[in-house]
């Protein structure tokens, strides 16, 4: 039975070759390839790729994010695993845009990122609980914000009937939206006609019956 190939790219030598003994350690797989830079990575692992690379975000010139979109391109049948004490949104989902199909923290449990590397071999998608749960609330609160904007209107009216929904004038308005009391009326006056309606009283309502078919 051939064994897993795995490589990893992490620049803290410690951390790399206690991960690689805990992979060598089992039967079916094995690590023989170890970088501390995202350069010598995307240099060797084009010319012999591995099933799994496990990568670090913040390696000391390119980052795992430019090593994972890089080496994309050479190694296509190649499974990326973020191996990170990262756990911002922002990152996990550069990660994922750039190809990673896991995302590990670093203090995860060394019986639970053999398990992950098996799932991802297999066509899983494993990651730390944080993290799934992280991804789970920016979902539904995008999609809460996606079904608040299926009234006809701009991202900038919604804005802007939102601020008239909460009582505002229309100077008030103007004023925190940093635009003239003539484009806010200009605005008001487009939101009537893309709702079908004539009067401000009827703009709110729909706005607000809207929002209460979410809640």
């Amino acid at each position: 039975m051939s064994k897993i190939k795995i490589a990893i790219i992490e620049d803290i030598k410690d951390v790399a070759h206690t991960l690689q003994e805990i992979i060598n350690e089992q039967p079916d797989m094995e690590c023989l390839r170890l970088y501390h830079t995202a350069e010598d990575g995307m240099i060797f692992l084009r010319q012999d790729p591995v099933d799994i690379i496990i990568v670090d975000i913040g390696l000391p010139r390119a980052s795992g994010i430019e090593a994972i979109i890089n080496l994309s391109t050479y190694c296509p049948h190649t499974t990326f695993c973020m191996f990170t004490v990262y756990d911002d949104d922002e990152k996990i989902f550069q990660s994922l845009q750039a190809g990673a199909k896991g995302y590990i923290l670093k203090n995860t449990s060394n019986e639970k990122i053999i398990e992950c590397i098996r799932e991802l071999f297999v066509g899983g998608s494993p990651m730390s609980p944080s993290i799934a749960r992280r991804l789970i609330n920016v979902f539904r609160t995008s999609q809460i914000n996606i079904n608040t904007n299926h009234l006809p209107v701009s991202e900038r009216e919604l804005e802007l009937l939102t601020l008239l929904a909460k009582g505002l004038l229309y100077k008030e308005i103007a004023d925190q939206l940093g635009i003239a009391v003539g484009t806010v009326k200009q605005h008001i006056h487009r939101i009537y006609d893309r709702l079908h309606v004539t009067n401000r009283t009827e703009a709110i309502n729909m706005f607000n019956n809207r929002k209460d078919n979410l809640n």
